[in-house]
């Protein structure tokens, strides 16, 4: 609480969000030429498709931070998991993290008339179970767990088990 009673707001992704205005107000997913070169998108996307479908932890580390992600050590990606094509660079993963098997991290939301873009953050220990989707501007704290098939609107926080569309807290008992 401040002094005067009010309630202290707590940041949430959408705070965290850039937005970008599109021309006219027009469908956003029409400029996506002029928030970023495709031949950025297209080296992006060889990388990141060579890294789904690698074996090699390893291999699939280098390609990923190759592009900008920001790869901690011990992290490991499973099979057909996905990093943001357009913004890699805006993905962080943490050591020993886990991102499972076709997750997928997004930094940015074509809308209507803007897009947005944030980073994601998992933080070290995290774990992203398969097929969930995290949104731009999410932090995943440090040991936090994301259950398959989750849809991540909200920050996790660290240690906590989310589940679900939207994820939400699961009762630890």
């Amino acid at each position: 609480m401040t002094e005067g009673g009010e309630a202290d707001s707590v940041p949430t992704r959408h705070d965290r969000l850039d937005r970008h205005q599109t021309p006219d107000g027009g469908n956003s997913l029409w400029f996506w030429t002029d928030a970023k070169h495709p031949l950025r998108v297209a080296v992006n996307y060889v990388a990141i498709v060579l890294a789904r479908i690698s074996p090699s932890l390893k291999l699939k580390n280098w390609l990923l931070a190759s592009i900008g992600v920001t790869v901690g050590d011990g992290v490991s990606w499973g099979l057909e998991s996905t990093p943001d094509v357009f913004w890699p660079e805006l993905v962080t993963v943490g050591d020993e993290a886990i991102v499972g098997y076709d997750a997928t991290l997004l930094c940015h939301e074509f809308l209507q008339d803007e897009y947005r873009t944030g980073e994601v953050v998992v933080g070290d220990r995290a774990m992203i179970g398969a097929g969930a989707v995290v949104l731009p501007g999410v932090e995943i704290g440090e040991g936090a767990q994301v259950a398959a098939n989750s849809l991540v609107a909200d920050d996790v926080p660290p240690g906590e088990t989310v589940a679900g569309v939207p994820a939400e807290p699961v009762d630890s008992d």
